[in-house]
């Protein structure tokens, strides 16, 4: 998935002058976006944070945005993000145990939906509603309503066929 890239010491070892002030750098590359966290010190020796999401572009150059966040307010600002996190990792399990719960209802009102079962093992006479690919149910419904049903007389003599 993402690779962290935490190689800093031997890039300190390479690059002996640093570059616009930077103290420390490493790298994070997921998918189609790399994040550079970039420590830096600016004029005035003030120590900041710099993180750089970085995308590439069709055409051209790729994308690039940074936020700066200061040493004095970094606290605060790991704060909100624990938060942040600690607030996804909870949605996330509640989320998933409404999924659970409404499964359940549904298993119990119309049966288990174990993939395993075969149709065979279904109640006799039950009707099967098949939908068109991309149409909803309440189309598929509307559209068995309006089916007609063709029958044919199997009796002797009769060719008559009669429609409903």
């Amino acid at each position: 998935m993402g690779r962290f890239d935490d190689n800093f010491e031997e890039r300190e070892r390479k690059e002996p002058v640093r570059i616009r002030g930077e103290l420390f750098t490493t790298q994070v590359i997921l998918d189609n976006r790399s994040y550079f966290f970039n420590v830096k010190e600016n004029r005035n020796k003030d120590v900041f944070l710099q993180i750089v999401e970085s995308k590439p572009a069709d055409q051209g150059e790729g994308e690039r945005r940074a936020i700066v966040v200061f040493a004095d307010t970094m606290r605060d600002f790991l704060r909100g993000l624990d938060q942040s996190l600690s607030f996804i990792d909870k949605e996330q399990k509640e989320r998933s145990k409404l999924r659970a719960e409404k499964r359940a209802e549904r298993d119990a009102k119309y049966g288990h939906s174990d993939p395993e079962k075969s149709f065979a093992d279904e109640k006799p006479g039950a009707k099967k509603v098949y939908r068109r690919k991309g149409e909803s149910r309440l189309v598929a419904s509307k559209r068995e309503e309006k089916a007609r049903v063709h029958v044919v007389s199997k009796r002797p003599g009769s060719d008559e066929s009669e429609e409903f």
